[in-house]
């Protein structure tokens, strides 16, 4: 009777063991999918992020280029009006002024739009009655 019993004990021994077996590998399993999974999910964010990076950064340079190109422009608009000539034009034209040896002539030509007001604002009604006040 020890052979049965001293058998039946290996054998549950042995499953025991094998159950263990079969519970660790499930569990490592588990894991692995789980790691495969957050792999995944990460992989697919920077896949994301660098697709909007770039194109945030394509943006960015066409901007920078514009703003380059107006910063050019300027620069050259500011080196002609800071130029001899285009001052000379600015006392000439707004400040009347005139060279050394030139002599300045300015003629008035005459606004019928602003004379035709001023002729009706001193023109005064003969008919019209002074307001009188009550105290």
């Amino acid at each position: 009777m020890k052979k049965p019993d001293l058998i039946v004990k290996t054998q549950e021994k042995n499953n025991k063991r094998k159950n263990k077996i079969r519970f660790y590998y499930s569990f490592l399993t588990i894991v692995l999918l789980i790691c495969l999974v957050q792999i995944g999910i990460s992989a697919f964010n920077n896949i994301t992020k660098s697709i909007s990076y770039h194109g945030k950064i394509k943006k960015m340079k066409a901007l920078n280029q514009q703003a380059y190109a107006e910063n050019r422009k300027l620069k050259e608009e500011l080196e002609d009006f800071s130029s001899l000539k285009s001052l000379e034009a600015i006392a000439r034209n707004n400040l009347k002024m005139a060279g050394e040896d030139e002599v300045l002539v300015i003629i008035n030509k005459p606004q019928p739009a602003v004379e035709e007001n001023k002729k009706k604002k001193t023109v005064k009604h003969k008919n019209t009655k002074p307001a009188k006040t009550k105290l």
